[in-house]
């Protein structure tokens, strides 16, 4: 990537959202290789566009999806509909896009988070040249989170 992010600065993004905002720990894999996502995971993303142009990207298996969506609404996990870890999945990738965003080159803007579930699975290489994925572990499933470089003019 030719932005000066790192496995670090995701992990410490992730960390921000979901330690603080829903007192969930999840675990950072040493390869995101470890970790490919069956069908029906959710996918939440965000684009972002001005000096550095890119998404950022969160995956997560339905069963994580849920745990989340049940913090997040403080309400039992069998309540949760799909509609709401739909919007959960939104909500995420927004947060986590918004701390990202931070150490990104300026002017920097995002776009209204959209979210899908998705019918094939996913597996992504750890990073190439415009692609950075960390994977994260919960006791509830897993989490892709990539950062795709799309053009960075700074």
């Amino acid at each position: 990537m030719r932005a000066q992010l790192d496995e670090q600065s995701v992990i410490k993004a992730n960390a921000q959202f979901w330690e603080q905002m829903l007192a969930m720990n999840l675990e950072a894999l040493p390869s995101a290789g470890e970790s490919c996502l069956k069908a029906g995971h959710l996918y939440g993303w965000v684009a972002l566009t001005g000096v550095w142009m890119g998404r950022v990207e969160v995956r997560m298996t339905t069963s994580l999806a849920y745990e989340a969506t049940s913090a997040m609404m403080m309400q039992p996990v069998d309540t949760v509909a799909e509609a709401d870890a739909l919007d959960a999945a939104k909500e995420i990738a927004n947060m986590i896009a918004g701390t990202i965003k931070s150490s990104l080159p300026r002017p920097c803007s995002m776009t209204v988070p959209e979210s899908v579930v998705v019918p094939e699975g996913f597996c992504g290489p750890d990073r190439t040249e415009d692609t950075l994925l960390v994977a994260f572990r919960h006791a509830a499933g897993d989490l892709l989170v990539r950062i795709w470089e799309q053009e960075c003019t700074a």
